[in-house]
């Protein structure tokens, strides 16, 4: 447990959902990375280094899971919650009602490259108390048009990338907030913490291509 302020006590759990039955990418979650690694495992080596972190699960219907980490607590979910229609709110919703904690930090196997520091100030941001929650996002600096009109630069004016000023992409990679913010059925609450990532860090896989982009990744830097 970590103390915060005049010796109050916070609970930190970490939680991966899994779902064995995709849509886009069926399996993808066990997948071996450079035909060796399940993707799933690139995830959780990064939370097991967090120290703020106080427990990990894995949240999946799946009966067994094999080369699941000992350190890593296997928490069985209604296998409704791999319908299509549900959302990940109520995936979230689920795993709360399950596992009390004050801060709750959602990570997606499909985002194999996220450090260990940047999950870490993601938690951070939570635990010091100034945010309601917190996430990963990518800073986007392109010229960017709807409904056939640029949104973020004057046609007559056209100014260096690099000096467009930042849209932030949420990656989806992780999420962390606190157990009020999940009572009200949102993974953002009013007051977030955004943490920029790398363009590695931010990959998040849901397609064949996505997963064919993040092996050559992983063939390349880690295999």
């Amino acid at each position: 447990m970590l103390s915060r302020g005049k010796g109050a006590f916070i609970k930190t759990v970490a939680f991966v959902p899994m779902k064995m039955n995709n849509e886009r990418l069926p399996g993808k979650n066990s997948m071996l990375l450079g035909g060796k690694v399940p993707l799933f495992s690139l995830i959780l080596e990064s939370l097991k280094k967090v120290k703020q972190i106080d427990e990990i699960f894995v949240f999946c219907s799946e009966p067994y899971i094999e080369g699941l980490p000992s350190s890593v607590t296997y928490l069985r979910r209604d296998a409704t919650l791999d319908l299509p229609e549900v959302s990940i709110i109520d995936v979230m919703y689920s795993f709360a009602e399950q596992v009390n904690a004050d801060i709750y930090v959602l990570a997606h196997a499909t985002a194999p490259f996220l450090k260990a520091a940047s999950i870490e100030k993601v938690v951070k941001a939570l635990q010091i108390g100034d945010f309601d929650s917190a996430l990963t996002v990518l800073a986007s600096r392109e010229f960017i048009w709807s409904n056939g009109k640029p949104q973020n630069y004057d046609l007559t004016n056209v100014p260096r990338t690099q000096d467009l000023i930042p849209l932030w992409i949420e990656t989806t990679g992780i999420y962390a907030y606190t157990q009020s913010t999940i009572k009200k059925r949102r993974r953002i609450g009013d007051n977030p913490c955004l943490v920029e990532v790398s363009k590695v860090e931010a990959i998040d896989i849901n397609d064949r291509e996505d997963w064919e982009i993040a092996d050559a990744i992983y063939r390349q830097r880690l295999g």
